[in-house]
């Protein structure tokens, strides 16, 4: 019988942005406000705009807690806690006391959101309890923005922007913001014009730009060539104080803990895994691809080939 007690944690994992990151996934597999075109774990399997109760916030503390003396029995590194779950994390109505609770644990805490609930001023105050939030803006025309985001029926775009505007001026964490760039959809000059005429009016620290580098929930979905994307980039660094690119592989410093099965489920369900990033995982753990193999054929994992590398998904269907 399989084990089916949540996981509200995961990794560490090698993150682009915060080094090591032990992530939180407070929401249910794939609720999310969008059904993004490019999300990388899969299309939304149930659309929600408003704030549920989803678990305990003391459980996910205990989980974490008991994650991080693992990863410690390990010697593996943590930089930051973050709420990056297959979801959309502002959905959970406890987000803010979760925060909170982990605050006590004297990591870092981050946030990174699709900004879809940014004009409730409850998500606003209590993302603002964290250390680093990142903002997702993909689009500022309302056309673009539902072809790429696929949003919730009842979201507006223009309230979304108003509370991005108002949390900046009040949040006294670090705020960034990333942008997805989608060959043929937002990656012409006029559109990224608009976005960097917003971002300078919002004033992040940093602005990401970041393409397609795991497998899109649509296969059509692929990153601009590199002469566009330094284009934007060139756009970009006229009106946002710093930009980065957000391309590169973040590498195969994946953390075990105890469970190897669990692990691999729970790091796959939110972070799609390169086939070296699983090997060498198993090698920590000092197991063989029978695992994958066998989580495979149980249908919890999936094979999927993506530009000239292969992935494992959780499947959650």
């Amino acid at each position: 019988m399989k084990d089916r007690t949540p996981q509200y944690s995961y990794g560490p994992v090698p993150s682009r942005r915060l080094g090591k990151s032990l992530g939180i996934n407070n929401i249910p597999a794939k609720i999310c406000t969008y059904s993004c075109a490019y999300c990388q774990v899969g299309r939304t399997t149930q659309m929600l705009n408003d704030r549920c109760f989803f678990y305990e916030p003391e459980n996910i503390l205990r989980d974490v807690q008991s994650r991080l003396v693992k990863a410690n029995e390990t010697a593996e590194k943590v930089d930051y806690i973050t709420f990056v779950p297959d979801g959309e994390p502002t959905l959970d109505v406890n987000l803010g006391k979760e925060i909170m609770l982990l605050k006590a644990l004297n990591i870092p805490i981050g946030v990174i959101t699709n900004s879809s609930l940014m004009a409730r001023y409850d998500v606003r105050e209590e993302i603002g309890r964290a250390d680093w939030v990142s903002l997702k803006i993909d689009a500022v025309w309302e056309e673009i923005w539902r072809r790429i985001n696929r949003p919730h029926k009842s979201i507006r775009l223009p309230l979304i922007l108003d509370g991005m505007l108002a949390f900046a001026k009040t949040f006294t964490g670090k705020l960034v913001t990333e942008t997805m760039i989608v060959k043929g959809l937002n990656d012409n000059d006029d559109c990224i014009k608009e976005i960097t005429d917003f971002l300078h009016i919002l004033q992040p620290s940093l602005a990401y730009l970041s393409i397609p580098t795991r497998p899109p929930a649509k296969r059509w979905v692929c990153g601009p060539g590199e002469e566009s994307l330094n284009r934007i980039y060139r756009i970009f660094a006229d009106k946002v104080i710093r930009v980065e690119y957000l391309i590169g592989y973040e590498g195969n410093a994946f953390a075990f803990t105890s469970d190897i099965e669990k692990d691999l489920l729970s790091i796959t369900a939110v972070h799609p895994m390169r086939k070296e990033a699983v090997n060498m995982l198993l090698s920590k753990a000092g197991s063989s691809w029978d695992v994958v193999d066998r989580l495979v054929t149980q249908g919890d994992l999936s094979e999927v080939r993506y530009d000239g590398h292969i992935f494992y998904l959780r499947k959650f269907l």
